[in-house]
């Protein structure tokens, strides 16, 4: 794998995943880190400096801009050139919590814009880089998908399942409709593109990392940014043509749309 794309690397499990990516005794060559306010990257910026065998590019994005995608596109074109980009990990989020009969238009937006409208402009305009690296491999690998070779995935969230929501679900995620109808958005886009691009051999998996510590994710959360991301960059590269379209949690094991 030569090149990774992840948004929302500035903090929780984006940060995290560029941390242990340059830690890897073979990492990619480049880590297009992205963030949106320079003010929240000293740590990111840290990581990048220490960095010997990989290249962290630091590049500021708000995938809710188009420009600024797009901008950022003509960059990471411009170091990866015909190699294409090999993986884009859709990870930039946000969650705000609005007691439910009080949920607001806004409120709706704000996740909408972000958790699912952003992640598919983000896929929209890196889908060229991703068809190059699908298509450049050797024809021993063109019958399978990777992340080596075109992949995206999705940092999605198992609460935007609507086959899995009871009343539990309901009295301990009360105050998230939006984030949550937001993410069961994310999934059904992503899964119909994961329909369209089949052909072009680009992988499109939605991966839920568990209930995390992180600034979104909150102190009560069941797991420690580490764990969460050390299963995930253990099931990366098993990821191949079966998990094309899924949802799934970061053991690999199938969530239900």
């Amino acid at each position: 794998m030569e090149s990774v794309l992840v948004t929302g690397a500035n903090r929780g499990i984006g940060l995290e995943i560029v941390r242990r990516l340059a830690e890897l005794p073979r990492p990619p060559r480049y880590v297009f880190a992205t963030y949106r306010d320079k003010k929240s990257i000293r740590v990111l910026r840290s990581i990048s400096d220490k960095s010997k065998k990989m290249q962290i590019k630091l590049i500021q994005m708000d995938v809710t801009e188009k420009r600024s995608v797009e901008k950022a596109r003509k960059e990471i074109e411009a170091a990866v050139g015909d190699g294409g980009l090999n993986l884009l990990i859709n990870n930039a989020g946000t969650a705000k919590w609005q007691y439910i009969p009080q949920t607001t238009k806004m409120n709706l937006q704000h996740h909408y814009e972000t958790n699912t409208v952003g992640a598919v402009t983000v896929l929209q305009e890196m889908l060229p880089l991703l068809e190059k690296s699908a298509s450049v491999k050797s024809a021993a690998e063109k019958s399978r998908m990777s992340v080596s070779r075109g992949a995206v995935v999705n940092i999605s969230d198992r609460h935007g399942s609507i086959a899995e929501l009871t009343d539990v679900h309901m009295e301990n995620w009360r105050g998230l409709m939006g984030y949550r109808s937001s993410k069961a958005a994310l999934n059904m886009a992503m899964r119909i593109y994961a329909l369209w691009v089949k052909d072009k051999g680009v992988l499109v998996v939605n991966i839920c990392p568990g209930w995390v510590r992180t600034d979104m994710g909150l102190k009560d959360a069941d797991l420690h940014v580490s764990e969460s991301v050390s299963d995930l960059l253990r099931l990366f590269p098993l990821l191949d043509d079966s998990h094309h379209g899924t949802f799934i949690d970061r053991k690999g094991d199938s969530i239900p749309y």
